[in-house]
């Protein structure tokens, strides 16, 4: 028997269809492979990045409130977040429109 991902704290219907459209379709099978992992495969299937998305599904995981994401934690889960995004989503960018978005000077912020 299978737990819905919907069981697990800050997960509601609507990630948990997002998972399910990406074959991860049960509580057991997202602890399994994880939060990063669970994330690219959103982004690879389409999802657009959101950093509240994926920290909300970090503590999730570890069963905390989506709002105990503080400070240095938060900064740290904002690298993550960010090297997930460059490596799993195609945005649709050229190579030199990634470079210069990668240091700042790229599309309007």
């Amino acid at each position: 028997m299978s737990t819905p991902v919907s069981s697990i704290r800050n997960l509601g219907p609507a990630m948990e269809k997002s998972l399910a459209e990406v074959g991860i379709t049960s509580a057991e099978a997202l602890r399994e492979i994880g939060a990063d992992a669970a994330y690219a495969k959103l982004l690879e299937g389409g999802t657009r990045p959101h950093f509240i998305g994926y920290y909300v599904l970090v503590m999730g995981l570890q069963g905390r409130p989506w709002n105990d994401c503080k400070g240095a934690e938060k900064a740290a889960l904002r690298k993550t977040f960010d090297a997930l995004k460059a490596a799993h989503f195609d945005d649709g960018l050229s190579l030199i429109e990634r470079e210069l978005d990668a240091v700042g000077v790229g599309r309007k912020r």
